[in-house]
């Protein structure tokens, strides 16, 4: 009997964990339709992508009735997700950064000129100060 209502309660309690990350992976990629520019679109998919999952691979775990090399296996993709989509996520709109798009901004959502100077090539000399010394004092 006793056998019967933890089986139960796994199986419920995984139910949950797979609708909940269903609901937010849903829930990122109707931000990638609907929000209206590439960051904050970056934003819905980097945040619901890795929760999503997360909670996905938890409902896995569950699932897994004790199969521990699975589980290993399972927590080590979890580890893999948590570390590498935040990361890639932030890599790409560093990379529309410094190509040059701006975000939207204000209540009518105009580009905005926030950030004239992105030009991350010029070595330590050339981001001197007009008197010669760097920023943090005399040379």
């Amino acid at each position: 009997m006793m056998g019967e209502r933890m089986d139960s309660f796994i199986h419920y309690a995984s139910l949950f964990l797979f609708a909940a990350g269903s609901f937010f992976v849903i829930t990122g990629a109707l931000g990638l339709l609907r929000f209206p520019d590439f960051y904050t679109r970056m934003h819905a998919s980097g945040v619901t992508d890795t929760l999503g999952a997360d909670l996905i691979l938890w409902g896995m775990i569950l699932q897994a009735d004790g199969d521990w090399l699975l589980i290993a296996k399972l927590l080590i993709i979890m580890l893999f997700l948590m570390f590498t989509s935040p990361v890639s996520t932030h890599s790409i709109a560093h990379a529309a950064w410094v190509g040059g798009l701006n975000p939207l901004l204000g209540k009518d959502l105009k580009h905005s000129d926030i950030a004239p100077d992105r030009d991350e090539t010029k070595s330590a000399p050339e981001a001197q100060s007009a008197d010669g010394q760097h920023e943090g004092g005399t040379e």
